[in-house]
């Protein structure tokens, strides 16, 4: 069974940074893609990053792209998503996803952590 734990979310103010963590287990290590999503209040859960199981490539939403970097160190069952420049706007719950498989896309896989708030608010 694959399971996904998300850390690290809460409270920033404007132009700060962030750095989530997620932890999988029942994958083999370092064999699997993960990524992230994010389900802001009154929106539909949206894609934001993913990495292929061996850091490469990487993808990232265009409204993330050049803020947030995903990163997945080698040898371990863990990503992080590394979150500067916060806006009021990456105030959302964010996810962490996987299809348990090695390869990476913007696709929802079927196995998901209980999220993580992260709230951008001055």
């Amino acid at each position: 069974q694959v399971q996904l734990v998300e850390s690290g979310g809460g409270l920033v103010q404007p132009g700060g940074s962030l750095r989530l963590s997620c932890a999988a287990s029942g994958v083999t290590p370092s064999g699997h893609a993960m990524g992230w999503f994010r389900q802001a209040p009154g929106k539909e859960r949206e894609f934001v990053a993913s990495i292929n199981w061996d850091g490469s490539p990487t993808y990232y939403a265009d409204s993330v792209k050049g803020r947030f970097t995903i990163s997945k160190p080698s040898g371990g069952n863990t990503i992080y998503l590394q979150m500067s420049s916060l806006k009021p706007e990456d105030t959302a719950v964010y996810y962490c996803n996987t299809d348990g498989g090695p390869i990476a896309s913007t696709k929802e896989g079927i196995y998901w952590g209980q999220g993580t708030q992260v709230t951008v608010s001055s």
